[in-house]
């Protein structure tokens, strides 16, 4: 297929968004902050299933998935199940490509004059910062592809499931729908696959329950306040494309 119809322009645009979305928030992902010292509001003190002082402590990877969320919406809704299947088992390839050669960046011998460096006042090796950055463990990345690829799997399920019954109406519902039930999947896969199968931190199964009810909370709430985006991203796309042709591509989307 040449890009040179609005059909291939679109699909190769969302298709380098849901990809990059991806990457981006597994690397960045590390990262754990405060929702409510971010907000400036005083930090909860939560007890779920007997685990006391729990608050919304999350994962900075929670900044693109809602966009990922929505690209495969979108793109389940105009090119169907098989792109989005495609497009996700490709993703967790490139996820997995780009951990082996971080893995093989880190392993290289670094030189003298970068490792000692002085950053806002502050001594820091960066051979080690780097390490400490990008060398996320094992099971970590494990579990979040498995759980990106479960998740993937549910959400276009549930999304097409919704639209049988719903026609071309309600997008909302299929789409939030669908995201909801894939955020929740997720929410609980990745921690249960990172840390209580993982013989380092072996947590109880109420504190895997307890930290993804909280993590599942925080991601509700953000996929109801992007549902407006939903629907701009959406409008924006039947405007370029033209109403004749988006209703022929969520029709033949359907079928797929």
């Amino acid at each position: 297929m040449s890009f040179k119809t609005k059909e291939s322009k679109l699909l190769l645009v969302l298709g380098a968004f849901f990809v990059a979305n991806a990457i981006i928030s597994e690397f960045i992902g590390v990262k754990i902050f405060t929702v409510e010292g971010t907000l400036g509001i005083k930090q909860f003190d939560i007890s779920l299933l007997g685990v006391p002082n729990l608050s919304f402590n999350m994962s900075a990877g929670v900044l693109t998935w809602p966009l990922i969320f929505i690209m495969t919406d979108i793109i389940n809704e105009y090119f169907g199940v098989r792109q989005v299947r495609f497009l996700s088992v490709l993703t967790a390839v490139l996820i997995s490509y780009a951990f082996i050669i971080v893995g093989a960046a880190m392993h290289l011998t670094p030189s003298g004059f970068w490792v000692n460096q002085t950053i806002d006042g502050q001594q820091l090796n960066m051979n080690t910062a780097f390490a400490g950055i990008f060398g996320q463990g094992m099971w970590i990345i494990v579990g979040s592809i498995v759980a990106f690829l479960i998740g993937q799997i549910a959400d276009v399920v549930i999304f097409h499931r919704i639209k049988k019954f719903t026609g071309d109406k309600a997008l909302w519902l299929r789409a939030t729908g669908s995201t909801l039930v894939s955020q929740f999947i997720d929410s609980f896969v990745v921690i249960f696959i990172a840390f209580y199968l993982n013989p380092q931190y072996q947590w109880s199964w109420q504190m895997v329950a307890a930290i993804g009810l909280v993590n599942y909370t925080y991601k509700f709430i953000v996929a109801v306040l992007m549902t407006p985006i939903l629907y701009i991203v959406h409008g924006i796309i039947d405007n370029y494309l033209g109403r004749d042709l988006a209703q022929r591509m969520t029709k033949m989307a359907g079928r797929r």
